[in-house]
């Protein structure tokens, strides 16, 4: 019986909008108020250095999926570079990133929509966005793309109509520069901002799970994600410099909803109005392309059956889904109805932060010792640039507060106990065959 495949169909432009959909534009608005209190309202440095600290761990997932094309992320990266142990934990780390990205959706989602129709639970538009999630990319990838790449475009249009309403109220006295140039704000205050900011980037490294479903993947994959974080920073830079233009002094009744209060200062009822739909949009666009990705790096798990693989690794004859990982991941989602957003958002930044560090290492690992690229140039792209990006990122990952720290090592330790069970059994078995086989012998 033929084995069924995942089937080629993404371009450059279906994987560039997944992973913008991931990584939701409109998140500018979400921590408006948490991220300009942080770097005390000099978002435009904070988030130049947010960009510059993600850079070069975008440049080593490139690098590692240019070397290999296939699914599985930072899993499939660390397990073939370094160690396949190594790369079942940091695959199992990133899963905490990805199966709470769709969950943090459905609870963003309901909270919104309660707050817009309180009559109506919360829990009802939660369950409605998970079913329709889990239908929509169980009928295929491609759909998801064209989906995302019109919700994608509609929140560019109002980071654009947001963009020139501050520009029109651009006065002659003011300096152009001062955003770029003031040195009152202390480093330690930038960096603070953007430690918080590089949450706005996460999204680019989910489409390296699309490998397999995208044409000539070693050359597309990489260009994607230079495209996807290089458009990012120009979404989030050209906002946050016109605000600190015009409003530099601004403040905010309730800092989580800051990002409402700026939209209605520049745009008034109206602007703010179509922002709650934008923003509405967004969160469903990024429930989707979070849950095709974690889909499908449980697949490759299950195909290697290091996740039980009649389960795991079943693709659907005729969409070409994993099916079976699709409606897992969305009976995941339904703790949105029991938890509360901060600690979904520790669990993704744990797991993103610890796969960011390994991809790092595992360039080094790959291309500069086993196979001694070490030209000058070499020793740039596959030694020193990693470096810095796991040096970044494990400065990030130290910000965490103790609780954020402390889940995500319970689940590692759960991760390496399930390890060892499942090894312990296989072992079992091969020397129950060789027992058999000598009893045979005899």
């Amino acid at each position: 019986m033929q084995e069924t495949t995942f089937k080629r169909t993404l371009k450059l432009s279906h994987v560039v909008y997944l992973g913008l959909a991931w990584m939701t534009p409109m998140i500018y608005f979400s921590v408006y108020g948490i991220a300009s209190e942080a770097s005390s309202g000099m978002l435009t440095q904070a988030y130049a250095l947010a960009f510059l600290a993600i850079f070069f761990t975008a440049l080593s997932y490139g690098i590692m999926a240019k070397r290999f094309s296939t699914s599985g992320s930072a899993y499939t990266y660390v397990k073939k570079s370094m160690n396949p142990i190594v790369g079942f934990l940091v695959g199992w780390a990133l899963l905490l990133d990805y199966f709470f990205s769709p969950l943090i959706a459905c609870l963003t989602f309901g909270l919104y929509i309660h707050a817009q129709f309180p009559s109506i639970p919360a829990y009802v538009w939660m369950i409605a966005l998970n079913v329709t999630l889990a239908i929509v990319t169980i009928i295929g990838i491609n759909f998801s793309a064209n989906l995302s790449k019109v919700f994608v475009w509609i929140q560019i249009a109002f980071i654009a109509i947001f963009s020139f309403m501050l520009l029109r109220n651009v006065t002659p006295d003011v300096q152009p520069l001062e955003p770029l140039l003031q040195t009152a704000v202390p480093l330690p205050a930038l960096l603070a901002g953007a430690s918080i900011i590089c949450f706005c980037f996460l999204g680019f490294d989910s489409i390296t799970t699309m490998a397999e479903e995208t044409i000539q993947a070693e050359k597309t994959i990489p260009r994607a994600i230079l495209i996807i974080i290089c458009t990012a920073v120009v979404l989030y830079l050209v906002p946050s410099y016109l605000t600190q233009l015009v409003h530099p002094n601004v403040t905010f009744t309730n800092i989580d909803s800051a990002g409402l209060e700026i939209v209605k200062l520049v745009g008034g009822a109206a602007l703010s109005s179509l922002f709650m739909v934008v923003l509405i949009l967004a969160i469903f666009t990024q429930g989707l392309a979070s849950m095709t990705s974690v889909s499908r790096l449980l697949f490759v798990m299950g195909r290697e059956n290091v996740l039980p693989k009649r389960m795991f690794g079943f693709l659907h004859p005729k969409f070409k889904t994993p099916v079976l990982n699709i409606l897992i991941v969305s009976a995941v989602s339904l703790i949105a109805l029991a938890i509360d957003l901060e600690t979904a958002v520790k669990f993704v930044s744990f797991g993103a932060l610890v796969a960011f560090i390994f991809v790092n290492l595992a360039v080094i690992a790959q291309c500069y010792i086993r196979d001694g690229k070490r030209s000058f140039k070499e020793t740039w792209l596959y030694l020193i640039f990693p470096l810095t990006g796991a040096g970044f990122i494990g400065w990030l990952l130290s910000l965490l507060d103790s609780n954020s720290l402390m889940m995500g090592s319970i689940w590692l330790v759960l991760g390496i106990l399930y390890y060892i069970a499942k090894h312990a059994k296989q072992l079992r078995s091969i020397r129950t065959s060789q027992r058999m086989a000598q009893q045979e012998q005899s």
